[in-house]
């Protein structure tokens, strides 16, 4: 049976992982005959620049890029990327975004020259982004995965909050066994529990908007 498409936007800034992110979903879709294209865009990766990944995952999928207006998702690792490319969302898709702001040079320089201008908060983001749509998680990724045990894990954090939606076609146990073969061998058993935390945290905030996997 086809699997039903699903696109995916994925944004973040470098050093965030995200590129290993979508190297774990790619090779859960792969190890499951799920098929998966992906168009990568980094920006300033190496100077905490603005990156993105376009997911397309169904068999009728041909262009690696989704077009505005197409994704059925957005997974903001970073909180001001996700109101960037909030254009790409589809009408009633959903948004699952991290917490945290890291916010740009080009912000602080404006910054220092107006005394009295406030940084945008995620709360600002938020506001903004409910104006385009009302199915969204907002999740404490830094703290979920410093629960779990290493800071580091926020971009599975995420990927433990997307997994919960029931439109989402690559099976949970794939995607465990993926971030097994993808993370270092030491770090294997944090990173499962960052994905079972972030799981648990997106069900409370959006089963009772949108359809999730039991």
């Amino acid at each position: 049976m086809p699997t039903k498409e699903f696109s995916v936007y994925m944004s973040g800034v470098g050093g965030q992982g995200l590129v290993l992110l979508s190297n774990v979903i790619g090779s859960a879709c792969a190890a499951s005959g799920i098929r998966a294209i992906t168009g990568e865009q980094h920006g300033l990766s190496q100077r905490s620049g603005s990156i993105n990944v376009h997911m397309r995952i169904g068999e009728e999928v041909r262009s690696p890029l989704i077009p505005v207006g197409g994704a059925d998702a957005i997974l903001a690792l970073e909180a001001l990327e996700a109101l960037r490319y909030v254009e790409y969302l589809k009408p009633g898709g959903v948004v699952v975004m991290n917490k945290r702001i890291q916010h740009p040079t080009i912000e602080t320089g404006e910054h220092m020259k107006d005394k009295v201008a406030k940084y945008m908060s995620a709360d600002d983001v938020k506001s903004r982004i409910s104006q385009v749509t009302d199915k969204m998680a907002v999740i404490d990724a830094l703290e979920i995965a410093k629960k779990a045990g290493n800071a580091l894990t926020e971009n599975i954090v995420m990927l433990g909050a997307l997994s919960t939606l029931e439109a989402f076609p690559v099976p949970e146990e794939s995607l465990k066994k993926s971030i097994a073969d993808n993370v270092p061998k030491k770090a294997v058993d944090v990173n499962l529990k960052a994905f079972e935390l972030g799981k648990q945290a997106a069900h409370e905030m959006l089963c009772n908007i949108v359809k999730c996997r039991d």
